[in-house]
């Protein structure tokens, strides 16, 4: 296992490298760069290459990748182009947001998922079966956005409710926290919900066909027993893998809903980021979130050998 782990660890290096990689040529190919916003109308030749010369932006592309991650290297994602701050500080402050946002979207997806899932293969081919598949149906069909602005049209119209804006630490004031937090969660967590459903019932069905449940049952077991300590726990391996995948995604994967909800999480500092060409605070993100996704990958491989002990990683 240990050899396995450091064997993992050590593919970091080259994926992260080809991902910076690929983001920094694309940023460099796309029209408009991060002086001519700061210059706009003000703009002359004189201006414009003291500006690069500053940044380091008159040198070759390979040269300022080369610089950049080297200081990546020593722990210095470097300075914002807009605003000339320390990029590390404000994106992991900002990924505090995303990560509060992602736990309780994962959260919220399990508690409304699994259960569903698991009675959708107890009752297969029954009207709830049936109710079951259209909800989960609904839920990998339906994007983000469309829900989140559907949620909030209904609550604003129908109940004169507007969700607050901005955002408050869960340490310093819980109960506002989860009320800025608890509609997107819901957002995310919904539309995450009808793959781990699908999932579910497929996974728990296609163990409850095999012939050690039979044996079990032989035995005089409980359905109880049966369902969730021996079905539920053989069915889990293709769940959890998808839930990781799900959780990895999340975590650069929630810009719209922060958009939509006014978050000012990690990814909306993405987003606001490419449309303002600066493109060190899009490649230190872009950097992180491969990373967590990795990390998160990993854990879940590891978490397959504590499921499945006939699992070996040797």
């Amino acid at each position: 296992m240990k050899d396995y782990i450091i064997r993992r660890i050590l593919m970091l290096i080259p994926v992260l490298i080809g991902i910076t990689l690929c983001i920094f040529l694309i940023m460099h190919m796309l029209p408009g760069d991060a002086i001519s916003s700061m210059l706009g109308i003000e703009e002359t030749p004189e201006a414009r290459q003291r500006l690069e010369e500053q940044f380091g932006l008159d040198l070759p592309w390979y040269k300022q990748y080369w610089n950049w991650i080297s200081r990546v290297l020593q722990g210095d994602f470097g300075n914002s182009l807009r605003t000339d701050k320390p990029i590390l500080p404000e994106m992991l402050s900002r990924f505090k947001l995303t990560f509060e946002l992602t736990l309780l979207a994962a959260a919220i997806s399990w508690i409304i998922a699994i259960p569903l899932g698991i009675i959708s293969a107890l009752k297969r081919n029954t009207w709830v079966d049936g109710v079951v598949r259209v909800m989960s149906l609904i839920g990998v069909s339906v994007p983000n956005f469309a829900l989140a602005t559907l949620l909030i049209l209904v609550l604003s119209l129908g109940f004169s409710y507007y969700p607050p804006v901005g955002y408050e630490s869960f340490i310093e004031n819980p109960a506002v926290n989860l009320q800025i937090m608890i509609l997107p969660a819901f957002v995310l967590g919904a539309i995450m919900s009808g793959s781990v459903m699908r999932m579910t019932r497929s996974s728990i069905l296609e163990v409850l066909r095999q012939d050690f449940i039979k044996a079990v049952r032989a035995k005089g077991a409980s359905e109880k027993i049966v369902i969730f300590v021996h079905a539920l726990k053989n069915g889990m391996i293709p769940i959890i893998t998808l839930i990781g995948m799900q959780i990895g995604s999340l975590l650069g994967g929630t810009v719209v809903t922060e958009q939509i909800f006014s978050l000012p999480g990690l990814g909306q500092m993405v987003l606001t980021a490419i449309n303002q060409r600066d493109y060190p605070v899009v490649q230190a993100c872009i950097m992180f979130i491969a990373f967590i996704y990795v990390i998160v990958n990993l854990i879940v491989d590891i978490l397959y050998t504590y499921i499945d002990p006939r699992i070996s990683y040797k």
